[in-house]
């Protein structure tokens, strides 16, 4: 098979990154489960947004702030700046965002944040932007759009990617030729225990990375965010409760039913508090009272976790529910430039699979959705303006297919790769002589995360 432009991962970035694409060009989109199965779906509280040149500066000092200021703030300039854009792109493309009586946008706050500057729809704001994406995606001749098909191994001459390897959805083994390839494929959540991210999303692009010596950042930088639904089932994906709710007025509470911190800290931080009241109580959670926030607002703002929470025996509006961190994004990732550009020739990476050091060593709130759109679109420039001439291939330059038949004993492999890596990242990158990463080193150790 052979296409101009491959594209693997159909969350928002990728998504996005092929409605800005050439139309001349065939792209082809491959994505591991089926196509509402990313993360993308799942964020709940919203997707920041500059609201006037008066909050760039608080905009700009809480993002680095939140990051313990490790951020690229040439990376925090762009998004920030770019956000406009990308919103009124939304827009047209029909996404649906709270509004005021008067017509105008409505915003919320979340931890770390010293404004209301979040955009929402109730508190599925992922899914709702995504599938407003994946509608204009479908209209689209020049793309086809493979479900079910897993990226095993990327096709390289020398430091020049020529596509990739793929298992179909029929289990055949394939080989996709393209003139460029972005990795658009998520997160490492899978690898935990305990993750708010699809268990299908297992670091495939960070994998291939190691395994062809491209470029990565910050791979031990790993969020973990501080208000999951406690379950005691260990094969659950950790449901999420929306940072918002807490900017809204929800309350946590120890085991004594007092409260015992700022519910808008930084993640980082106030998932460590949780952690030691957890610990002082003797408890696998604490308890979150969102009991605060007006009834309506509470029904209307947070229908899906006010229904998740009811199918799980709790009424948010009569009692507490008890929460636990859990694992939730990925900060590092294959080292990118401004343009999204790999070390690797013809290689791109955008979303949770990239780094452009933009979230620093934890990120802000409701910033991985803008990240992801700001970066995949100028991904997307970047490849047009680069009038890439095709890759003389040959077929010598493929891959043995048969030695990607066993598809198990591959993603041991590359579970080990990752994890080997996160915890050598961990070792030897210090700052003031103490581990750089305070959130987790390894899923190794992440049994009780």
């Amino acid at each position: 098979m052979e296409t101009d432009i491959l594209i693997i991962g159909s969350g928002c970035a990728g998504l996005y990154c092929a409605l800005h694409l050439n139309r001349k060009k065939k792209i082809t989109i491959i994505t591991k489960s089926a196509v509402d199965q990313s993360d993308s779906f799942l964020a709940q509280g919203g997707m920041c947004m500059l609201k006037d040149d008066s909050d760039y500066d608080c905009y700009f000092e809480d993002t680095l702030r939140a990051g313990h200021y490790e951020n690229d703030r040439t990376s925090v300039e762009i998004m920030i700046r770019s956000s406009q854009d990308v919103v009124k792109d939304l827009l047209s493309y029909g996404a649906d965002f709270h509004r005021e009586a008067d017509g105008s946008l409505s915003y919320t706050r979340e931890g770390a944040h010293s404004d209301k500057r979040i955009l929402f729809h109730r508190d599925i704001t992922g899914k709702e932007i995504t599938q407003k994406l994946l509608a204009q995606v479908l209209q689209l001749e020049n793309v086809t759009l493979l479900e079910n098909t897993s990226m095993l191994d990327l096709i390289c001459d020398q430091n020049t990617c020529c596509g990739a390897v793929v298992k179909t959805a029929d289990g055949q083994i394939r080989a996709i030729r393209a003139d460029c390839t972005v990795l658009a494929c998520g997160g490492i959540g899978g690898l935990y225990r305990h993750s708010t991210n699809y268990r299908h999303l297992t670091g495939d692009g960070i994998a291939v990375a190691i395994r062809h010596g491209i470029a990565l950042r910050d791979i031990d930088y790993i969020q973990i965010h501080p208000t999951t639904l406690y379950s005691a089932e260990q094969t659950d994906r950790s449901f999420l409760i929306s940072e918002s709710v807490r900017g809204e007025g929800a309350l946590l509470y120890g085991k004594d039913g007092k409260r015992f911190v700022n519910e808008l800290l930084p993640r980082d931080e106030l998932t460590e508090a949780i952690r030691r009241q957890m610990k002082k109580d003797n408890t696998r959670f604490v308890w979150e009272d969102l009991r605060g926030i007006p009834r309506q607002e509470l029904l209307s703002h947070f229908p899906n976790i006010v229904a998740h929470c009811r199918e799980a025996g709790y009424d948010v509006t009569r009692e507490c529910i008890p929460v636990v961190p859990a694992q939730h994004y990925f900060m590092g990732g294959i080292r990118v430039n401004y343009e999204s550009k790999t070390s690797m020739e013809r290689l791109y990476a955008v979303g949770e699979t990239a780094c452009n050091g933009v979230h620093g060593k934890n990120r802000l709130a409701s910033n991985s959705l803008l990240e992801s759109l700001v970066f995949a679109k100028r991904a997307a420039g970047d490849i047009n303006k680069s009038g890439l001439l095709p890759n003389r291939r040959t077929p010598d330059m493929l891959p043995d297919l048969r030695a990607y038949e066993d598809t198990d004993r591959l993603a041991a492999e590359y579970r080990d790769l990752i994890l080997t890596e996160i915890e050598r990242a961990g070792k030897s990158d210090t700052l003031n002589g103490k581990p750089k990463t305070i959130l987790i080193k390894s899923p190794r150790r992440a049994v009780n995360v």
